[in-house]
Formats: structure tokens, C-alpha cells, sequence
């Protein structure tokens, strides 16, 4: 398989040596000044670039008839408009906020537990992220990712970072306030990733958390994506590659 690298920098050099580790071809290696030549070349392309640059990406691929797996986070208001542009070009498509194997299991995870708790109101969700520090969004697309699975099967109806909960006077009411699940995002040093839901009541605790060890685990998922979207039509998510729809 003859893949394109659109991004690479850490990750892009991680998904690079497990590309070729699994007997794979890398065509082109794209960074934010270089040009799209040689990705007519490439039988799939693996976005892993900044926000400023995934919407530019995704849509030279599609444009290209070329499959294309994007795990660039903080570009997500763009969403839908490459959607309709995967549908109309009958491209193939994957987004993921997190190409982690056990991330997408956590995920799962996370949804189902969403569902068990929505039956106790007295478990108050929160959620906490920590990143290494050149990580350029917050919080992360996996936190956010997490927060809309739990306002989809739960009463909360929205999600926000704890400096930037509304003042009491801005005309938010407290069932609003009291509706948002608050999700810390720290940044510190050398951190790959890891991402915690809280459920607190007056007497107990339930914690759920994913710790990721190294960058390889993301990588290898995005490697595993591109493999399975080879000869497909359509708009993808890890769910389906993993089977866990």
C-alpha cells in the first residue's frame, strides 16, 4: 500500500515506521510549506497535521480520489462541509478524534457507563484531560469526543472548560450551569495522553481513565484505518473499522 503523510512531525515519523514495519510504501512526506506533488501516487493518505492545515488536506484528497484517514483535531467546525464533500466526490473517509485501539474501547466503555448513570442524577459527571504541551487544542478532540457521547445518552446538554463556565449575570440559570460537564484540560511535559470521566456523589466515586504510554498506539490504529478503508465508499469512523457499531 502507498501511502501519503500529510503532517510530519512526531506522529507523522511514528506512523512512518510503522507503516514500513507492516511492508508499506510512504510516497510523500508533507509538511505545512510543501507541496501536494506525488500524492496522485498514493493508493491512501494519513492526515495527522495541524487545524489550520487538516481542511486543505482532507479536501486535496478527496479531490484526488484519494482515501483519506484524518486524526487532526481542532478543526471540527469544518466537519460537515467535508462530509457533503466526501459524498459528493464518492470518496472514502475516516475522522477520528483518537486512532488508539484502547481508546476506541474506552470509548465504548464510556458510552455504555453514560447509559447506566443516566438512571442516578445524584452522580455528577466531570471530566479531567492532561497532554504534553505542544498539543495546540483544548480540550483535546478525545475529551470532547467523550463529553458528546455522554450528552447523547444522558441529560446533560453540553460541555465546557472550568475558566470558561458563564458568570452568574451573563443570563445562564443554574439548571443550565448544572447541565454542563466541566472537563479540565492540563498541559505538562511529555505527556502522550490521558483522559478521565468522573461520576461523584455525596457518598461515592466511579472513575474511568485511559492512560496512553507512547504515541504508538495512536499510530498503529491510524495505520490499521488506512489498511481497512482501502476500496470503500463512504463517511467512516473508528467504530466501524473496529467492528464496534
Amino acid at each position: 500500500m502507498k501511502i501519503a503523510l500529510l503532517g510530519y512531525g512526531k506522529m507523522g515519523k511514528v506512523i512512518e515506521r510503522i507503516a514500513l514495519e507492516r511492508g508499506h510504501e510512504i510516497v510523500l512526506r508533507k509538511t505545512s510549506n510543501d507541496s501536494y506533488d506525488g500524492l496522485e501516487n498514493a493508493d491512501v493518505a494519513i492526515d495527522f497535521s495541524i487545524p489550520d492545515a487538516a481542511v486543505g488536506n482532507i479536501t486535496a484528497c478527496l479531490n484526488g480520489n484519494i482515501p483519506i484517514v484524518s486524526g487532526t483535531t481542532g478543526w471540527l467546525e469544518h466537519y460537515p462541509k467535508m462530509v457533503a464533500l466526501c459524498e459528493d466526490k464518492k470518496g472514502a473517509f475516516i475522522y477520528g478524534s483518537n486512532f488508539s485501539l484502547g481508546v476506541n474501547l474506552f470509548f465504548a466503555l464510556n458510552e455504555n457507563l453514560a447509559k447506566m448513570m443516566a438512571q442516578f442524577p445524584q452522580y455528577k459527571v466531570s471530566m479531567e484531560e492532561i497532554h504534553h504541551t505542544q498539543k495546540l487544542d483544548a480540550p483535546s478532540g478525545t475529551a470532547i469526543s467523550l463529553a458528546k457521547d455522554i450528552i447523547e445518552n444522558s441529560d446533560y446538554s453540553s460541555w465546557a472548560l472550568p475558566n470558561a463556565t458563564p458568570a452568574k449575570d451573563d443570563g445562564t440559570s443554574k439548571s443550565e450551569l448544572a447541565k454542563q460537564i466541566l472537563i479540565d484540560a492540563k498541559r505538562i511535559e511529555n505527556v502522550p495522553g490521558t483522559h478521565s470521566v468522573f461520576y461523584h456523589s455525596d457518598v461515592d466515586s466511579i472513575e474511568i481513565k485511559h492512560t496512553a504510554h507512547s504515541r504508538e498506539g495512536f499510530a498503529f490504529g491510524a495505520v490499521i484505518a488506512a489498511e481497512w478503508i482501502l476500496g470503500k465508499t463512504g463517511v467512516f469512523t473508528m467504530k466501524d473499522v473496529l467492528n464496534l457499531n
